[in-house]
């Protein structure tokens, strides 16, 4: 390499990068040598490469060479040998690469530095006794959060990378001679199929991932806290960590999931067993009470008891709109309240909500547009949707498609809505999984953490529902 080969190089990188503002070079010569240092100070500690590799090299009387620099000058460092192609990825990983005028190949030292958020309760799952530590937007903390509760030779993480432009690190988790290995390969190659410009969350793996792509219902789980995933791992599940996200993927799914809650674990069985009721009986009510209301005030009143139907009459008499219409209208206005409330600041998100509560429950009431029931029904839906936050995507747009049935078809559309969508998820199979097990089909051992929980001392095997190599958890 001639003098003036250094400052090419350098030139030649920096190119490549389209001279971009956060592209960093110095150039570094004695009597003896000549090196080169090319980085992204946008993504690297400026600090550190001036006090443990810049100072630390041009203070050296020492003849300089690669062997010299990675077992001598650098060594408290991560340093490794790289060739020439090489040097771009190094760079963007947040590496400093070292040119060293007379060597064919190259230094990279790991000085990676970005912004990463301190590990906390995700807002989505906060536990009341437990562990409140939260995945974060770094990968590298997240791996080591699952290190920390799975100290096991078997826990494997494979490494992909995703989007020509992202360049996403994408890691596979699972439990060796636990997971079975068919289903990794099957999520690993999924993975590697992915040919898209860029990975920016988790969720973009959502799609790739699904077995029915096309399905208004979730076939892939999401968690915010690593007890969750070592708690599935140790199922026999897979899990998916994203670089820049906070959500862990995994698979297989069922929606029994959705109906389970980290506190389920760390309180009394019995008490489990009964929170889980209210949860499915809640997400029953959420999804059918308007189309039954309207079914039943429209089609049915002659079932509902005198009382009652006096006071529909009575408080419904006078309205401008037709039951329908104002079901439909109080749902919207309830919907377009909730997604203000997300985008607003906090201390506006509150203040709308108190002035949207105050519109639907006294002003709109008193100027007759609305009625007391109406708004009682329409609200207890919306509340009962967050028994089970994850699926309330899902269950807003059944709520939608059964306030159409109760409105059109009557009892008839509501019976009728309800076994269509049971007989469609009783057919979705998630990576060998029965959409609905345990209880269609019935496995009686997973029963044991079904809807009523046992003691965690008497559940000896692990789920049947998820294809697993090894069945015994507790000996």
């Amino acid at each position: 390499m001639s003098f003036l080969k250094v400052e090419t190089k350098i030139q030649e990188i920096k190119k490549a990068f389209h001279s971009s503002s956060d592209f960093a070079s110095r150039v570094l010569s004695n009597e003896e040598d000549r090196l080169g240092f090319i980085y992204l100070k946008s993504i690297t500690d400026n600090q550190l490469f001036a006090e443990t590799i810049y100072k630390p090299i041009a203070l050296t009387k020492k003849k300089l060479t690669i062997k010299t620099l990675q077992e001598e000058i650098l060594k408290p460092n991560d340093v490794m040998e790289i060739e020439e192609s090489e040097i771009i990825d190094n760079i963007i990983k947040g590496s400093i690469v070292i040119i060293l005028e007379g060597e064919k190949k190259f230094v990279a030292v790991d000085l990676l530095k970005y912004p990463t958020r301190t590990p906390s309760e995700p807002p989505t799952s906060p536990v009341i006794m437990g562990p409140r530590e939260g995945f974060t937007e770094d990968f590298k903390t997240n791996i080591s959060l699952m290190r920390r509760r799975l100290a096991s030779k078997d826990l494997v993480m494979k490494q992909l990378k995703i989007g020509s432009y992202s360049n996403t690190k994408v890691i596979i988790t699972y439990l060796y001679g636990i997971a079975d290995e068919k289903i990794v390969k099957k999520v690993e190659q999924r993975l590697k199929e992915i040919d898209i410009d860029g990975i920016i969350d988790s969720y973009y793996l959502v799609g790739f991932l699904q077995e029915n792509e096309n399905s208004m219902f979730r076939q892939v789980g999401m968690a915010e806290k690593p007890d969750i995933v070592a708690s599935k791992l140790l199922e026999g599940k897979i899990g998916i960590i994203v670089d820049n996200s906070p959500i862990v993927l995994t698979v297989p799914f069922i929606l029994f999931e959705d109906l389970q809650n980290s506190n389920d674990y760390y309180t009394n069985h019995h008490y489990s067993s009964f929170i889980r009721a209210i949860r499915l009986i809640g997400i029953v009510m959420a999804i059918i009470s308007s189309g039954l209301y309207l079914a039943l005030q429209l089609y049915h009143y002659n079932v509902l008891p005198l009382n009652f139907l006096i006071t529909i009459a009575d408080t419904t008499q006078g309205l401008p709109f037709t039951p329908f219409i104002e079901i439909v209208f109080i749902f919207f206005l309830f919907q377009i309240l909730y997604e203000v409330s997300l985008r607003l600041p906090s201390y506006l998100g509150l203040a709308t909500s108190v002035v949207g509560a105050l519109i639907l429950g006294d002003t709109g009431v008193k100027a007759g547009l609305i009625s007391p029931p109406g708004v009682i029904i329409v609200a207890v839906s919306k509340i009962a949707l967050y028994l089970v936050p994850q699926q309330s995507s899902q269950v807003t747009l059944l709520q939608v498609i059964f306030i159409v049935l109760g409105g059109s078809l009557g009892m008839l559309g509501v019976v009728g809505g309800l076994v269509y969508f049971t007989n469609y998820l009783n057919k979705i199979d998630s990576y060998g999984s029965p959409y609905l097990a345990p209880y269609s089909p019935r496995i009686t051992n997973d029963l044991q953490d079904g809807i009523f929980k046992e003691n965690i001392a008497d559940i000896h095997l692990r789920p049947e529902s998820f294809h697993n190599k090894n069945k015994v958890r507790l000996r």
